[in-house]
C-alpha cells in the first residue's frame, strides 16, 4: 500500500503516518471473507519456519544487549527465540485458522412489531494498538489474533526486543501482502523512546483501542495517560482462601499448584489466607509443601509459628504481585475477613476458595469482585487456553466491554442492522 500525500506531509509524525495506514487496512479488511484472512494466518505460520534463520539472528541481536545490560536471566529467557520456539509459534498462529470467526456473529435478534428486521451482528474494532514488554511472541500472537477478527493492528514491543520485533513484523507483512491482504494491516509503531508510546496513546481517532500487556507500572501508565480507549489487562495479585471446611491434602495441592506450577505469571496465587479454624492443623503441613516447591512464605505471626523458615510479613506484601517464589500469608477468623481482605489488596484477576461446604462457596463466590473465582480449583486456570476459547491477547480485569481472557470475540465490537421495506416513522 502507498503512502498519502498527507501520511509524508512535514507535520505527520512516523506514528501518526503509521497509524493512518492501519485505519485504511482495517477499512479493506473488514469486508473481507473468513477465507481470506485464515490463508494469510496459514502463509504467516509458514512464513515463520521459513525465515527462521533470520529471525534467530536478529533475536541474537536483542539478547547480546539484554546480557550486556546484566537483564536478569527470567527476563532474557523470555525474551530468547530459538527454532523450537518459532515452531511452536508458528503451531499457534495454525491453531488460531481453527477458531470460530466471531465476525458477523448475530449476537440477537428479533422482527419489531412495526416489520422491520433488527439484527445486532459483531464487526471488527478496527484499529488496535498493542503495547507490551520483552515478549518477542506477543508480536505474533496479537497479529494473528487480530488479523482473525478482522482488526489491523499496530504493535509497540520494548526496545529491549527491538530488533525481533522488527525481523517479526517484517516476516509477518510479507506473509500478509502475498496472501493478498494490505500489508499495512500489520506495523511496528516507529521508535524505540517513550515519545512514540505517547504519540501512540494520544491517537484518538486513528486507533479504536488500545490493550497493555505487561508490568504494573506499563499498564498504569497507559491507563492513566491514554486518550485512547484501554481495555486494561491487568496485574494479577491473586488469592487462596482456605476455608475451616477445606480438605487438607486438597487445599495443600491446589495452593502449591496455584503458586509454584508458573510462578511468573499473572495467575499465580500471590497471597494464601487460611480460616482460623484449621489453621493449627493446616498451617505446618502447607508451609512445608510450599518450602519443598522452593516458596518463600511472607507469614503473619500464625505462619511464623508454625513454621521458623517463613519470613515475617509487612504491609506491602498484601498488596505484591510477586511473579516469583513467594507468597504472602495470613490467618483469618472468618470468610467474610478473607473477604474483606481481599476486596481491599486484591488486583480484581483470580481468587481461589478451597471448601467442602456448598453454602460458603456459593458466599464466596457472591462477595468476590474478581474476573475469575475458583472453588476448588487452582488460580492457574484463568487462561483462554485452559477456559477453551483458543488463544488470548490478554487477561482483562476491567468490567466495561471485555472482562476475564480476551478471546476473538472480544476484539470485536457490534453494531445493529436493520431491514425494512420502506419504512417510515410517524
Amino acid at each position: 500500500m502507498t503512502s498519502t500525500a498527507s501520511d509524508l506531509s512535514p507535520d505527520t509524525s512516523p506514528v501518526t503516518a503509521t497509524a493512518r495506514r492501519a485505519r485504511t487496512a482495517a477499512a479493506e479488511l473488514a469486508p473481507l471473507p473468513r477465507t481470506a484472512r485464515d490463508t494469510a494466518l496459514l502463509a504467516i505460520a509458514d512464513a515463520l519456519v521459513a525465515r527462521g534463520e533470520e529471525i534467530v539472528a536478529a533475536n541474537a541481536e536483542d539478547i547480546a544487549k539484554a546480557r550486556a545490560a546484566d537483564t536478569p536471566d527470567a527476563i532474557v529467557d523470555r525474551l530468547t527465540l530459538t527454532p523450537e520456539r518459532i515452531a511452536a509459534i508458528a503451531a499457534d498462529v495454525r491453531d488460531v485458522v481453527a477458531l470460530p470467526d466471531p465476525v458477523g456473529e448475530v449476537v440477537r435478534g428479533s422482527t419489531l412489531p412495526n416489520g422491520l428486521e433488527l439484527r445486532q451482528v459483531r464487526v471488527p474494532l478496527g484499529v488496535v494498538g498493542i503495547v507490551y514488554e520483552a515478549r518477542p511472541n506477543v508480536t505474533v500472537d496479537a497479529a494473528a489474533l487480530c488479523l482473525k477478527s478482522g482488526n489491523a493492528v499496530l504493535l509497540r514491543g520494548s526496545s529491549s526486543a527491538y530488533a525481533s520485533n522488527t525481523a517479526l513484523v517484517g516476516v509477518l507483512r510479507d506473509a500478509v501482502a502475498t496472501a493478498g491482504l494490505p500489508a499495512d494491516a500489520v506495523q511496528l509503531v516507529p521508535g524505540e523512546g517513550r515519545d512514540s508510546v505517547k504519540e501512540l496513546m494520544r491517537a484518538r481517532g486513528l486507533v479504536d483501542v488500545l490493550i497493555p500487556r505487561g508490568g504494573a507500572s506499563l499498564i498504569r501508565t497507559v491507563v492513566e495517560e491514554s486518550t485512547v480507549p484501554v481495555i486494561e489487562t491487568g496485574t494479577g495479585n491473586c488469592h487462596v482462601y482456605v476455608d475451616e471446611h477445606a480438605d487438607p491434602a486438597m487445599a495443600i495441592e491446589l495452593l502449591v499448584n496455584s503458586k509454584a506450577q508458573r510462578p511468573s505469571v499473572c495467575n499465580a496465587a500471590e497471597t494464601v489466607l487460611v480460616h482460623a479454624g484449621i489453621a493449627d492443623t493446616f498451617l505446618p503441613p502447607a508451609a512445608a509443601a510450599l518450602r519443598d516447591a522452593g516458596v518463600t512464605v511472607h507469614g503473619d505471626a500464625a505462619w511464623q509459628q508454625a513454621d521458623p523458615a517463613v519470613v515475617p510479613a509487612t504491609e506491602e506484601d498484601w498488596g505484591t504481585e510477586y511473579l516469583s517464589y513467594d507468597i504472602a500469608a495470613a490467618v483469618v477468623d472468618s470468610l467474610d475477613a478473607a473477604v474483606a481482605h481481599i476486596r481491599r489488596w486484591s488486583s480484581g484477576h483470580t481468587e481461589a476458595i478451597v471448601t467442602r461446604d456448598t453454602a460458603a462457596a456459593r458466599r464466596f463466590t457472591a462477595l468476590v469482585d474478581s474476573t475469575a473465582v475458583m472453588v476448588n480449583a487452582s488460580t492457574r486456570f484463568t487462561d483462554g487456553g485452559q477456559f477453551g476459547f483458543g488463544a488470548e491477547i490478554g487477561i482483562s480485569t476491567q468490567k466495561l466491554h471485555a472482562r476475564g481472557p480476551m478471546g476473538l470475540p472480544e476484539l470485536t465490537s457490534t453494531k445493529f442492522v436493520v431491514t425494512g421495506d420502506g419504512h417510515t416513522r410517524g
